[in-house]
C-alpha cells in the first residue's frame, strides 16, 4: 500500500485525527531528490519512533534554495510518490519552508526524526518541537550516502564513458 499524499493545508487536521485515535506520530523530512539507501534506512528507523510516520518532502523551490543550481533533479510530486511507496511511510506532505518548523507546528508530532548528519543540538527545529512537548530523535545509519555524491559519480561515469 502506498502512503497517502496529504495536501499541505490538511496537515493540522491529519495531526488532530491521529491524536484522537491515540496514535503516536513520528515526523521525518528531507529533499529526497534521488532516493537512495540512506533515505530508506532513515525512514525505516523513523517509523520505529511512532505508530504512524508522516514525511515532509521539500518543495522544488525549497530544494533549489537549500541545494543550489540544478536541483532538484526530480519534481516534488515524483519525490513524494517515491517516498510514499516505501513500506515505512504512512503519509507524505510537500512543504515550502527551508525548515520544517511550520509543518511541525501544524502536525504536532510526538517525535521529530532527523538524520545522522545532525545532532540533537543542531536540529534547526528543536526549540519548536520542545515548545509543544515533542522530542527530537537522531535516526538512520551513518551519513555514508548522499545525493550530491551520487550525482557526482554519475557525472564522472558519463564523462569516462
Amino acid at each position: 500500500m502506498s502512503a497517502l499524499i496529504v495536501p499541505r493545508e490538511e496537515v493540522r487536521a491529519l495531526g488532530e485525527r491521529l491524536r484522537r485515535q491515540g496514535r503516536r506520530i513520528a515526523f521525518a523530512n528531507g529533499c529526497f531528490d534521488i532516493l537512495h539507501v540512506g533515505h530508506v534506512r532513515y525512514l525505516e528507523e523513523a517509523r520505529g519512533c511512532g505508530d504512524v510516520l508522516v514525511v515532509g518532502v521539500n518543495s522544488d523551490a525549497a530544494v533549489a534554495a537549500l541545494k543550489g543550481e540544478g536541483r532538484p533533479i526530480l519534481p516534488a510530486e515524483g519525490r513524494a510518490e517515491l517516498v510514499g511507496a516505501l513500506e515505512s511511510v504512512d503519509y507524505v506532505v510537500i512543504f515550502d519552508g527551508l525548515t520544517a518548523a511550520e509543518i511541525l507546528l501544524d502536525l504536532l508530532p510526538d517525535v521529530h526524526c532527523k538524520g545522522t548528519d545532525y545532532s540533537e543540538d543542531t536540529v534547526p527545529e528543536r526549540e519548536v518541537v520542545k515548545s509543544f512537548g515533542g522530542t527530537v530523535r537522531i535516526v538512520g545509519d551513518p551519513k555514508n550516502h548522499s545525493t550530491r555524491e551520487l550525482l557526482a559519480e554519475i557525472s564522472r561515469r558519463a564523462q569516462d564513458g
